[in-house]
């Protein structure tokens, strides 16, 4: 059964293929995000509008109800999410494994479709974005699926 790691950050999604329960995991594809590192500002063109009260007395600032920042997050999950439910239908992997930090983990879960979150088996709320692979795997168990006959 072909199983897949997604490692992802806010600023890139890095795919491994893991060929067997026990053994190293190998990198396959990257997907880079480099605007993940601008801060809100950057990401903003100007200032919020500014609006009056029904009832006139005074103005306030408009705020968005999601930031730049978050917005921009769920561009890059929806991204990484629509390259797993192509993988998948092309049948590139059976099992998936997901490792980000947990606000993103949150936003890229609910991103993938129902087919691809039924293959997720294991999910880890850490920033390992910028680990090696064999780092990585360190942070996994032993074994990532199955018994002893693999």
């Amino acid at each position: 059964m072909t199983t897949w790691l997604l490692v992802a950050d806010s600023v890139r999604g890095r795919v491994f293929r893991a060929d067997s329960p026990t053994g190293p995991i190998t990198e396959i594809v990257t997907l880079a995000h480099p605007e993940g590192r601008l801060h809100e500002q950057a990401l903003t063109s100007d200032l919020p509008g500014r609006t009056f009260d029904r009832g006139g007395q005074g103005r306030h600032i408009m705020e968005d109800r999601i930031s730049a920042k978050e917005q921009d997050n769920i561009r890059f999950a929806l991204r990484i999410a629509d390259h797993l439910e192509t993988m998948r239908m092309e049948g590139k992997f059976e099992r998936l494994i997901i490792i980000a930090p947990p606000e993103f983990l949150g936003i890229l879960s609910a991103k993938l479709s129902d087919a691809t979150r039924k293959l997720v088996s294991m999910r880890v709320d850490k920033n390992l974005a910028q680990e090696t692979a064999k780092q990585i795997r360190a942070h996994l168990p032993v074994r990532l699926w199955g018994n002893a006959a693999g």
